[in-house]
């Protein structure tokens, strides 16, 4: 058996894992650690990133906004502070790959620990209910486990659950993934991550059991098709059997500096009754361009019955009426040797349904960032944000909030 470290954090058998992607993302190179026994290569890469953000909420006298990302005082409070994970918890990507008969193929289990406890205290018979206590724990998040088998002539297979197609590439290409971005609300109870731009101008991707194809590379394009376990929609209050799968596609294109990408998404919802079934459908697209140290890059989203900030969060009024929503991400970095700097702004809106009267429901949740990000070495990343986050609602009510992080990235 031998061991070795690679630099490019994945062979050509062995797809990105998610702490790969954020690496090369963050313009980090990422440096897997790879065995090798008989025709099998193991890998492992992940990162650890540790943040000290404070953050300043709306007066907790202010009313609130049902889906507002604006964080608001609790107990008296307006300012809370926390050492925590930022957009990203902690990450362990295990892999193992090999090729048969011709046929590439591999296994990945990913692991995503927080380091804020958000698990109760089992040492004090106490449930999550109670967080952030003395002797407290934090969980794992499993959100990888796939297989995927193929070659360059038939494409790749991948079943499993790993990251959705819709809203990836705009999380995936977010400046502040690395980082925070904006807060997940009042850090008197720290979340396991924060929000970066999730429902601040893209809708969360999320982690979804699904079957995909991806077509060879055709002179720069890729298309990938696919079904996912379909999602119930969180406001929905009762699970109801689906009768269908989701279904998503992704269309590519990689030219030298220039990226753009589209994806499309729909779902039937199965509501309590058949009054309340709906459809749910959308789209995103966008691209990036790379020019000497600057990078400019957009994204645009829209959907019908898709809701904001999680899939099909705040989707439909009672009775399956669907609501619209759009939103977009813009950005703009500028490399000088080790150190980027960066500006991000956006925007995700959610429209009323047909005959909804106006309401404390989110109409509009919007934010800016701005970054630095050194690369103290190729593995580790100092970094500082600011953000400022406003949330309208139809009714008229604005809650503000605002966030500043200091903290560090170290991947391998």
């Amino acid at each position: 058996m031998r061991t070795k470290e690679r630099k490019n954090g994945s062979s050509h058998l062995f797809p990105y894992s998610l702490a790969t992607c954020v690496a090369l993302a963050a313009s980090a190179p990422a440096a897997a650690v790879e065995l090798s026994a008989g025709d099998w290569k193991f890998t492992a890469s992940g990162n650890v990133n540790v943040h000290y953000i404070h953050a300043s909420c709306e007066e907790e006298t202010t009313l609130g906004i049902t889906g507002g990302l604006a964080c608001r005082g609790a107990a008296g409070e307006d300012k809370s502070s926390s050492i925590s994970n930022g957009l990203l918890p902690a990450a362990l990507a295990i892999g193992a790959s090999t090729t048969q008969n011709g046929y590439d193929l591999s296994v990945t289990f990913g692991f995503y620990p927080g380091i804020s406890t958000n698990d109760g205290s089992p040492n004090l018979q106490q449930g999550a209910a109670l967080l952030n206590t003395a002797l407290g724990t934090t969980a794992i998040d499993m959100r990888q486990v796939f297989m995927t088998f193929g070659n360059d002539n038939m494409g790749t297979f991948m079943l499993g659950r790993n990251i959705g197609l819709f809203g990836a590439d705009a999380i995936l290409n977010d400046m502040t993934l690395p980082g925070v971005g904006a807060a997940n609300g009042n850090y008197a109870a720290p979340a396991n991550t924060s929000l970066g731009s999730i429902g601040l101008g893209y809708i969360y991707t999320d982690w979804l059991a699904q079957i995909n194809y991806t077509t060879p590379d055709l002179s720069g394009f890729k298309l990938t098709v696919g079904v996912f376990d379909p999602v119930e929609p969180i406001t929905q209050g009762t699970a109801t059997p689906e009768g269908s799968p989701g279904f998503h596609a992704k269309v590519a294109y990689t030219n030298g500096p220039f990226y753009v990408s589209a994806t499309y998404i729909t779902q039937k919802q199965e509501g309590v009754t058949n009054v309340d079934d709906f459809d749910s459908r959308g789209f995103d697209v966008g691209g990036k361009v790379t020019f000497g140290g600057f990078e400019v890059l957009g994204w645009y989203y829209n959907g019908k019955g898709m809701g904001t900030t999680g899939l099909y969060l705040f989707g439909a009024a009672p009775g399956g009426r669907e609501r619209d929503s759009d939103g977009f991400l813009a950005q703009v970095t500028y490399k000088l040797g080790d150190t980027k700097f960066g500006v991000n702004y956006g925007e995700s809106n959610l429209d009323l349904a047909s005959g909804e009267l106006p309401s404390d429901l989110v109409e509009t949740n919007k934010k800016f960032t701005v970054g630095v990000y050194h690369s103290l070495t190729e593995a580790l990343t100092l970094l500082a944000e600011f953000t400022d986050t406003k949330a309208e609602a139809h009714n008229g009510i604005e809650n503000d909030s605002s966030n500043f992080n200091i903290g560090a990235y170290l991947g391998f």
